[in-house]
């Protein structure tokens, strides 16, 4: 790639010779201005406007017009004798983390090539410690005649450059936001998240420029004598229009989900952001869904019918074990009485039988015994 400045990188005082070459490149198809008619180009001349008279390159100067159009003739002797200490310099001011780079300054593009063998090992260095610190390095640089801000970087093993805008070429947002207060409801967040999610991340490297190669086909088409492509009808614009937003979000996910090739591409309702992350997963029931969860529940009530059977029996068991103790009770208070008569009716017979005998013997005294002759 061609160089556009030389210089070296000012690094405290370790200098690095260094190329200035383009990181970017427009591919943009370029047109001519013709004459209509016949098809000429229309060409600029560099006229005079007090002679009328055209003049070379090498006879145009620079001026600077004053606020009453004055002009005021500056030379590159005017320029060259200012003290421009980055004229041929890029000199590093301060190491700052990239987040504190406005994208808003971003400017053209540049690679720093290092300038000869002896600039390799300084060139090497600078970069590997803007690799490790993870911050970025802000420079002041000369290009095409005015003092300039820049960023350099590291993209894989090479240093880059951006341009900076100066802070006060930054315009305020004055005037640029909304003037109209509005609110913005969860619901509608939470399908902006939805949409944000189903677009998901893309590959940078894949996206292209599809007006350009639209331009190309047709002027391709009209080079080999046939017909212009017919342009696709654009996209109605919404302009003042008010529309339903709640339904144009949920169109953009259904519409990002058949992109992706999502066979579902329905729309779930989304619970409102105050509810916890497990409450939102939680699907509804459907009546399939709770027709199941109430036979779960009769099974479930069944069981507990049987364990309060099955503990009332014991209970039941105790109050028969009790009434079986109260029969045992009652059997042998039974028993005891009768043997206590028994002993009762033995100890008559006892008495009865020792008292025969005396009768005997009283009866046998009392009868006369028969003399024999």
């Amino acid at each position: 790639m061609r160089s556009i400045w030389n210089g070296a990188i000012s690094f405290g005082l370790v200098s690095i010779p260094i190329k200035l070459v383009n990181a970017t490149e427009s591919r943009s198809v370029s047109f001519r201005q013709i004459h209509t008619e016949d098809g000429g180009r229309i060409r600029y001349k560099k006229v005079c406007e007090l002679d009328g008279e055209e003049v070379t390159q090498a006879e145009i100067g620079k001026a600077y017009e004053d606020a009453d159009g004055t002009m005021i003739p500056i030379t590159d002797e005017d320029l060259a004798a200012l003290p421009l200490p980055t004229a041929k310099t890029i000199e590093i001011v301060a190491f700052v983390p990239a987040g504190d780079i406005d994208p808003l300054q971003m400017d053209a593009a540049y690679y720093l090539s290092a300038n000869g063998v002896p600039a390799a090992k300084p060139y090497t260095l600078l970069r590997e410690a803007l690799k490790r610190s993870d911050k970025v390095a802000v420079a002041k640089y000369a290009l095409r005649g005015r003092e300039r801000l820049g960023m350099l970087r590291v993209v894989d093993d090479v240093i880059a450059m951006h341009g900076l805008l100066w802070p006060d070429e930054i315009r305020a947002p004055e005037g640029v936001a909304p003037e109209t207060q509005v609110t913005v409801r969860e619901a509608e967040l939470d399908l902006a998240d939805a949409l944000m999610a189903t677009l998901g991340e893309v590959d940078i490297t894949s996206l292209h420029d599809d007006y350009r190669e639209a331009v190309e086909e047709m002027i391709a088409a009209k080079t080999e004598g046939g017909e212009a492509v017919a342009p696709a009808e654009p996209a109605a614009a919404g302009g003042g229009k008010v529309i339903d937003l709640m339904a144009a979000l949920e169109s953009s996910v259904r519409a990002a989900k058949e992109a992706r090739g999502e066979a579902a591409a329905e729309v779930t309702e989304l619970r409102p952001r105050g509810r916890t992350a497990a409450s939102r997963a939680e699907p509804k029931e459907t009546g399939a869904k709770k027709s199941t969860a109430r036979t779960a529940a009769k099974k479930t009530a069944a069981p507990a019918r049987k364990s309060t059977a099955r503990t009332a029996k014991p209970a039941a068991t105790k109050s028969t074990a009790a009434k079986s103790t109260a029969t045992k009770s009652t059997a042998t208070k039974s028993a005891a009485t009768g043997s206590s008569a028994a002993k009762k009716q033995a100890a008559k017979v006892t008495k009865a039988t020792k008292k025969e005998p005396a009768k005997k013997e009283a009866a046998k005294k009392a009868t006369p015994r028969k003399r024999t002759a």
